[in-house]
């Protein structure tokens, strides 16, 4: 089974902590071991895992990505104008796989998983699958 998660974002660019919707949707189907794919649909949006105690760090990285990928550059060329987000979301990945074991997502001390926005606000989701071994 395919779950959806649900998301509005508020900024253009923006790191929101998706574990514990992760979790409530893995007891809730009673996986006890396998893995967890966490995939994004979206070409300027991401997920990736990062430490999740610290909110300097998500705002350290979103002001590197912005640093590294400017919103303007004279050199972009699609006419939509969010090139930034397009690199931001390459760079970052679409998808996590995160192993299982004893009914629990199996993630280091300070890890959490989030999605990425880069070209916000918008409704968005980010689809999640667990495959039980």
């Amino acid at each position: 089974m395919i779950h959806t998660l649900h998301l509005q974002t508020n900024h253009r660019d923006e790191m929101i902590d998706i574990t514990q919707h992760i979790t409530r949707l893995l007891k809730q189907d009673a996986i006890e071991d396998g893995t967890a794919v966490i995939y994004c649909p979206h070409t300027t949006a991401g997920i990736t895992i990062n430490e999740n105690a610290d909110p300097d760090v998500k705002r350290d990285v979103l002001m590197r990505l912005n640093e590294v990928y400017p919103w303007e550059h004279p050199q972009y060329q699609h006419a939509e104008g969010n090139t930034a987000a397009h690199l931001k979301a390459i760079t970052v990945g679409s998808s996590q796989t995160v192993l299982v074991a004893g009914g629990r997502l199996i993630l280091g001390r300070w890890q959490g998983i989030y999605f990425c926005e880069f070209d916000g606000p918008r409704q968005r989701h980010a689809l999640v699958q667990f495959t039980s071994s």
